[in-house]
């Protein structure tokens, strides 16, 4: 499998596989199945996909080491910036269909809603880890960007909370992304607790 993963075309399939969801989401819109309320079918869709996408991003380093497959590390910012990819779609639909781009409903939308707060502050955490996903910003900040882009942690937690606040009582799904982040982060912990010292 390791060798698979190590292929040229290996990227390029991850790519479109990662196009999927807005093919999906494309047909949805064309075949008007979006139903009786299309921006919010939109906006949950999009949500939900950052945070698969996120999820996965921080799955690559664990998976590699558990099924002795490194060359998945060579997915991780491919994953990472679909992530934000999505999430950026996430939330433009909330500014354009939803807030029809009035500065002040969205203003008192973050100020307010405790939902719109805790999703513009995961989004906000996903900037920088955009930005600093290149080689050569890797190369800049060094030892600096690996404590950086731990902020993925804190985006997911973000996003997860934001979604418990918004569907308030059928918590099962947002329950679920929690239970996988909690996952994640407790390999993560208990690698670092098995290092030599």
């Amino acid at each position: 499998m390791n060798i698979l993963l190590r292929g040229r075309a290996a990227k390029p399939i991850a790519f479109l596989l990662c196009l999927v969801p807005l093919a999906l989401l494309a047909a949805r819109v064309l075949l008007g199945a979006l139903g009786a309320n299309p921006v919010e079918a939109v906006t949950h869709f999009t949500g939900d996909w950052t945070l698969r996408f996120l999820l996965a991003t921080l799955a690559i380093t664990p998976a590699r080491r558990l099924l002795e497959w490194p060359d998945l590390i060579r997915f991780r910012r491919m994953l990472g910036l679909w992530a934000f990819f999505y999430g950026t779609l996430h939330l433009a639909t909330w500014v354009c269909l939803d807030k029809f781009f009035d500065p002040a409903d969205m203003w008192a939308d973050v100020t307010k809603r405790r939902f719109i707060t805790m999703g513009m502050a995961g989004f906000a955490l996903m900037v920088p880890l955009a930005i600093t996903s290149t080689s050569g910003w890797i190369r800049r900040l060094g030892k600096r960007w690996r404590l950086l882009h731990r902020l993925a942690y804190l985006s997911a937690a973000a996003g997860v909370v934001h979604y418990w606040w918004l569907v308030k009582s059928d918590v099962r799904a947002p329950l679920l992304y929690g239970v996988v982040l909690a996952t994640l982060l407790g390999a993560r912990l208990m690698r670092r607790d098995v290092r030599p010292a």
